[in-house]
């Protein structure tokens, strides 16, 4: 067995030198223009980032440079533990995430034609299991990413937000959807390239914010402002998500990439 796994990981180094295998980063970059969620009154809103400089190749340090970072846990591309929602209050913090949960399987849901006819579209059982359909059932462990085209967006905020007279219009999942990510298939969680796992209109559904609701009271996992997923096939990529080990995070700002059979390796 171990000379099968030590000759199973040789032949993964061999690929990724050899091109065989590509590294696609799934990260948006983070600076201090990143759009981040804005919560109506009376609702306390996360800070973007800002950054304070410390010494750089002067008196204060003459040979480093270095800084203070300030930015929410929920910014840019990044991880929303259990925690992060009421009924996950008793579930992991990011520092106790187990490592298996955070490499997986990617099943990539297109619905990026939908979207650019509706930017509030709501992804729907039928879409999970007409997926299923073609590719087969959903393993355990997987990751379900929601491809919409909104990463397009992702350098304009006030495109990215999409708030219009009645609220923001953006992707993700409705009610039975959310119920049916949650308690039908044992993933490891759901990632979309828009502000926030849950739709734009997801406050006035029942129950408000499903996604958060019934995903994060299971113990799963959300994942957003994801980059890149026109890159990924629907099936046979290896996600991997790298949060900081944060002790009582609720979420963290994430570096995210897929391992994905390069066609013309």
């Amino acid at each position: 067995m171990a000379s099968t796994q030590a000759g199973q990981v040789a032949a993964l180094i061999e690929a990724l030198a050899d091109g065989t295998v590509e590294i696609v980063d799934l990260t948006q970059p983070l600076s201090e223009s990143t759009p981040v969620i804005k919560l109506p009154p009376p609702f306390a809103n996360t800070p973007g980032l800002s950054r304070t400089e410390i010494s750089r190749y002067d008196d204060r340090g003459p040979a480093w440079a270095w800084y203070t970072l300030t930015l929410g846990e929920h910014v840019g591309t990044h991880l929303d533990a259990p925690i992060h929602w009421v009924t996950g209050k008793d579930g992991a913090d990011v520092g106790s995430i187990p490592p298996t949960a955070l490499v997986g399987p990617a099943c990539v849901i297109d619905k990026t034609a939908e979207t650019e006819a509706d930017p509030g579209y709501l992804l729907t059982v039928d879409d999970l299991t007409g997926w299923e359909a073609d590719h087969g059932r959903i393993p355990d462990g997987a990751w379900v990413l929601l491809r919409t085209g909104w990463g397009a967006r992702a350098q304009d905020e006030a495109a990215f937000l999409n708030v219009g007279e009645h609220g923001p219009q953006t992707p993700g999942p409705d009610v039975e959807a959310s119920r049916w990510l949650a308690g039908e298939r044992a993933i490891a969680g759901f990632g979309t390239e828009t502000v926030g796992i849950d739709a734009g209109a997801a406050g006035g559904f029942d129950p408000p914010f499903p996604l958060h609701n019934f995903l994060l009271g299971a113990g799963r996992l959300g994942l957003t402002q994801l980059a890149n997923l026109e890159r990924l096939p629907p099936a046979g990529a290896l996600l991997v998500v790298s949060p900081l080990r944060l002790v009582g995070g609720t979420g963290s700002p994430s570096r995210v990439y897929a391992l994905v059979q390069n066609p013309h390796g």
